[in-house]
């Protein structure tokens, strides 16, 4: 009986542990410069730095770059290298991969109701042929004009 409750108390330390975010980054970039991510569809996969998401059970969230294309076998890689580093026993740990925006990814800009009136309204105005603006003072001297 007395293994039983060391193991239920390992478990439940194990559950609630805290770790700094520089002992997880170091930990992360100390594993890829061991053994790189694979190269996917040309790209490198990037690890940036990982921090603590939450306990019981632990999340680690790792950001970086393409990492929705990590391969599943680089992922249990580092779980276990986690678990053997940290000495994580009796609980599962959950890894929350977290890919940075590409601000040149989409070619659109995405415009608020204002805008989107203002770019009507110039774009009706460029259609007729008016492009000197509301203001404008001097007569057109088109086909149908005569000038007396």
């Amino acid at each position: 009986m007395g293994d039983l409750y060391k193991s239920i108390d390992q478990g439940y330390k194990s559950a609630f542990d805290k770790w700094p975010t520089k002992r997880l980054t170091e930990l992360l970039s100390d594993l890829v410069s061991d053994h790189q991510p694979p190269i996917v569809r040309g790209r490198r996969v990037k690890l940036r730095h990982a921090h603590q998401g939450g306990s019981n059970p632990p999340i680690i969230v790792v950001h970086g770059s393409k990492t929705d294309d990590l391969p599943d076998s680089y992922k249990r890689y580092l779980e276990k290298s986690f678990r053997k580093v940290l000495k994580i026993k009796g609980t599962p740990i959950r890894f929350e991969f977290k890919s940075s925006d590409n601000p040149f990814a989409s070619p659109t800009n995405k415009m608020n109701e204002k805008q989107r009136a203002k770019k009507a309204r110039i774009t009706k105005s460029r259609e007729f042929g008016n492009r000197r603006g509301k203001n404008s003072t001097r007569k057109s001297k088109g086909k149908g004009s005569t000038s007396r």
